[in-house]
């Protein structure tokens, strides 16, 4: 992963924002126009709350009515930031050890956007330990070696010593996780593997 990269130079869109009395419908509708998988909840220029993707499911789920239920009802809070000219691997990290999939992006006092996974993979192209469609650990790099345990990568750190990394992509339901493990052919995270 490329440590020297800003999560500020990494950021790729500004956030969707709402404000908590806002309908989780028309909430829904404003993510899918700004093809966004979550808006992030403002109370003037502050940050109170996201509402993600998983937040409108776990609404459907209830099958409670969106158009009745406010944002302030089903959103995430707090939100976790990180600030702008932190790393990218120290967003990824914090993403993994949160298992969370999108991080707000402050500047000082402001809001700058919502640093989401997506983000992260598009310029560091992987994750360590991700897989791909067959459940294949992929390699982050040419010093990638042979397997280790199943959902494990083998990676040469540089300094001859070996390191093993779970870290990566749920493949059921794309959150970013530090344990996956094969569940029926495919490398899941630990929520996963409950259902």
């Amino acid at each position: 992963m490329e440590s020297n990269l800003s999560v500020r130079e990494t950021l790729t869109t500004e956030y969707v924002g709402v404000s908590e009395s806002d309908s989780v419908l028309g909430a829904v509708r404003l993510m899918r126009h700004e093809r966004a998988g979550c808006v992030l909840v403002v109370r003037g220029s502050e940050a109170v709350g996201i509402m993600t993707e998983w937040d409108v499911l776990g609404l459907v789920e209830e099958e409670a009515d969106p158009a009745t239920t406010t944002v302030g009802d089903v959103m995430s809070s707090p939100v976790l930031s990180i600030e702008a000219d932190r790393s990218v691997t120290d967003a990824a990290d914090m993403m993994a050890r949160e298992n969370i999939r999108n991080l707000v992006v402050e500047d000082e006092d402001d809001v700058l956007g919502v640093l989401t996974q997506r983000d992260v993979i598009a310029v560091t192209g992987s994750f360590q330990g991700a897989a791909n469609a067959t459940g294949e650990p992929v390699s982050s790099g040419p010093a990638a070696e042979p397997e280790g345990e199943v959902g494990q990568t083998l990676l040469t750190n540089g300094n001859g010593n070996d390191e093993f990394s779970t870290q990566g992509v749920c493949e059921a339901c794309g959150s970013l996780t530090d344990s996956l493990q094969d569940a029926n052919g495919q490398l899941v995270c630990p929520d996963c593997r409950r259902l």
